[in-house]
């Protein structure tokens, strides 16, 4: 049995998800939850703000420590309508690379498909895909990078699990970080300027050779801990590459590719929680 006669089988068939799960030539059906719903009436205002909030929680929670509290609102923010509804967004329309197909040949959703995909989310989960390696050429070098595409459900689901991550690991990472995975660039600057602006200092620059392809599972998921994303990541880690129609295992390394990937950052991360003169520094809401 093949992989797409695998995946209707196990969510049983259902026809308002085959058009999005692996059947391109397939005439959509109508969509399960609300008939009536259309993806450009979707208020996302409403659907930011409802994300927002649940994200502040799980920050605040991370912050103090209650652990047991912030795992509780993570499974949440995964089971929630307006998360999902965001996360497919993001991955259809938003990204840069929405238009990028990995393995399925998926891209290019229809309203109606994106709504589909957004009720494939709430299934139990699948097994991961291997991902499509790609090859990119690195800025001013002959040398290229490889990528490795995750499917278009897989991207979706990062972008979901990515909404529970951040806030978390935001309230956790030293203050004067400024990686690629939190923050703008002008935050960086303005540190930068308060720090030599009284007398010179020193700028090293390190770069680690082929760090993100090296990097090992085991220590990265007992850095996770027991989040309720870890079965989800560890499913990403070893799904494998698809290179050129051959299969290849993972054994270490993390994919640069897809929404969770390192060096993939297409939205600035918000600073949960915290306020100054009763402004919120999030982008979205500057009046909240």
């Amino acid at each position: 049995m093949n992989k797409a006669q695998t995946l209707k089988r196990r969510l049983g068939n259902p026809k308002p998800f085959s058009s999005v799960a692996w059947g391109r030539d397939e005439i959509p059906s109508q969509i399960s939850i609300n008939p009536n719903l259309k993806w450009k009436d979707i208020d996302w205002k409403k659907v930011e703000k409802s994300v927002f909030r649940l994200q502040k929680l799980i920050y605040k929670a991370s912050s103090r420590g209650e652990f047991r509290k912030m795992r509780r609102y993570q499974k949440l923010l995964l089971k929630s309508y307006y998360a999902r509804l965001l996360a497919v967004r993001r991955v259809t329309q938003d990204n840069q690379g929405k238009k990028t197909a990995g393995i399925d040949g998926i891209k290019n959703l229809s309203p109606m498909q994106r709504l589909n995909l957004v009720n494939l989310l709430a299934s139990p989960h699948l097994k991961a895909s291997p991902t499509r390696r790609v090859y990119i050429p690195k800025p001013g070098r002959d040398e290229k990078r490889p990528l490795g595409i995750p499917t278009m459900y897989d991207r979706a689901l990062q972008a979901l699990v990515k909404l529970g991550m951040e806030p978390e690991w935001e309230a956790r990472f030293e203050p004067n970080s400024y990686g690629l995975f939190r923050r703008s660039t002008h935050d960086a600057i303005e540190a930068i300027y308060k720090s030599i602006k009284q007398k010179p200092k020193y700028v090293l620059d390190a770069d680690i050779s082929k760090c993100f392809d090296r990097i090992n599972h085991d220590a990265l998921l007992g850095k996770i801990g027991q989040s309720p994303y870890r079965r989800l990541i560890k499913q990403w880690l070893k799904s494998g590459v698809m290179d050129n129609n051959q299969f290849l295992e993972s054994v270490e390394g993390t994919p640069q590719g897809g929404v969770i990937s390192p060096q993939k950052r297409k939205h600035r991360p918000t600073r949960y929680g915290r306020k100054a003169n009763g402004i919120c520094h999030n982008p979205r809401y500057p009046k909240r």
